[in-house]
């Protein structure tokens, strides 16, 4: 358990807006943790818990889904918890139009300047090393498939569903203003972009199992260890990435659409 004197102001609020009497992380789903420290997705990571994509799943449930002692990821969140964590950002006090622009800004930007110097690298080492480490091209192939969903996925956020949910922020800001669309005008594209999350996520496992968790084998030279640490920070980011967007950005756009709604019908 969790030592109550070591829990900070913000933490309390946490706990008593669940309305958590002894608190537990057991019970707790992975988005609900991490949402509330974000250095908590850095024990997830170690121990291969998707936060993003399959974010609503309880700890104990992805815990026991993976064979892994809950004690031992529990004493970890602990040790995450009980530190200071004001520095961080805090996602949760962003309006919809602040997260998209930090989304855009902070993993769009890293994805499209990331993916074709990855894609380059895994070319050359596959042509190269391909022969003796036949995995490499598999790998190689793999990311050619990430690259090309990625580019088109960023796109459709950028042109279509971000810009409906930056104008459904300013809609929040007026408090005269109505709306009269349908729910399907946001969720059918959120939709459409959590099955592709869940695909691009699936693809880059591959990867890291291809890859034996990124490590390079001993007779690797610099350009294929370069590529390996390259697709693991990539693959770090992309859980990131999809955990703001699944887990704290659609969630926040649907609940102002439904309010928004309700103000209207009201």
């Amino acid at each position: 358990m969790i030592n109550i004197s070591k829990i900070t102001k913000r933490q309390a609020q946490f706990w008593s807006k669940l309305n958590i009497m002894n608190p537990s992380f057991s019970s707790l789903s992975l988005a609900q943790i991490v949402n509330n420290n974000h250095q908590a997705a850095s024990v997830f990571e170690k121990y291969h818990l998707d936060f993003c994509c399959k974010g609503k799943r309880s700890l104990e449930q992805a815990c026991t889904e993976q064979q892994l002692s809950i004690s031992k990821v529990t004493e970890d969140l602990e040790n995450i918890f009980t530190k200071d964590s004001n520095s961080a950002v805090d996602f949760e006090k962003m309006n919809l139009a602040q997260l998209v622009d930090y989304i855009v800004q902070t993993h769009h930007a890293y994805v499209k300047n990331e993916m074709p110097q990855i894609h380059t690298y895994l070319e050359k080492v596959s042509s190269k090393h391909g022969e003796r480490h036949p995995e490499l091209n598999k790998i190689s192939q793999t990311f050619a498939a990430v690259k090309e969903e990625m580019e088109g996925h960023m796109k459709k956020e950028e042109m279509i569903l971000f810009p409906r949910i930056k104008e459904l922020q300013k809609l929040a800001d007026n408090e005269y203003a109505q709306l009269q669309l349908n729910i399907s005008y946001l969720q059918s594209p959120i939709t459409v972009m959590e099955q592709e999350h869940d695909h691009a996520g699936n693809l880059l496992n591959d990867i890291r199992i291809l890859s034996n968790d990124y490590t390079p084998p001993q007779d690797a030279c610099t350009t294929y260890r370069l590529s390996f640490a390259a697709l693991k920070a990539f693959e770090l980011d992309l859980h990131q990435h999809v955990h703001l967007e699944n887990n704290i950005l659609f969630p926040k756009a649907i609940e102002t659409f439904r309010d928004l709604q309700t103000t209207v019908f009201n």
